[in-house]
């Protein structure tokens, strides 16, 4: 009986962890937040993630904020000419039934004037406060990691 019950544990325990680093606001669901680790003379950092909305009504990211940081927008990448460039944007719309990715290369959160550095090194996490229109406001744990997760090898804006 209590080798199977390690066993049920063990195969229970992955699933666990994996949804660990989801959040809910309303019907919006943000799964993953991360940054990469930078050294530490870095002035600025970025934050990534995946909002998700199943819901039936679209919802707009009006803006961010983390105590690590006196200053933080939300910023996209757009190809200009032959040249890649990053821009403010004020607001991102979240589709109904659909989602946006926060990724290197796409939309992300820049993260400036950088108060508490101790946070982002490897294995540590810091706290980011998304505000949405209809949805609320959410804080989530960003997981600072040396290399960006499998699945963001490439970037979507909405889907």
């Amino acid at each position: 009986m209590i080798k199977q019950s390690l066993l049920i544990a063990a195969l229970l325990l992955p699933a666990c962890f994996a949804t660990a680093h989801d959040y809910k606001a309303g019907e919006l669901q943000i799964a993953h937040p991360w940054s990469q680790e930078l050294p530490p003379n870095a002035p600025t950092v970025a934050a990534y993630f995946v909002v998700h909305n199943p819901g039936k009504n679209a919802d707009t990211l009006l803006s961010v904020d983390s105590p690590i940081s006196g200053r933080a927008e939300l910023h996209e990448h757009v190809m200009q000419g032959d040249m890649m460039k990053m821009q403010q944007v004020a607001k991102i719309a979240v589709p109904a039934g659909g989602e946006v990715t926060f990724a290197p290369m796409g939309y992300h959160v820049m993260l400036m004037e950088l108060k508490d550095r101790s946070l982002l090194s490897d294995g540590k996490r810091f706290p980011l406060t998304l505000h949405f229109e209809k949805a609320g406001d959410v804080t989530v744990e960003v997981a600072v990691q040396k290399q960006p997760p499998a699945a963001m090898h490439e970037s979507k804006h909405a889907h």
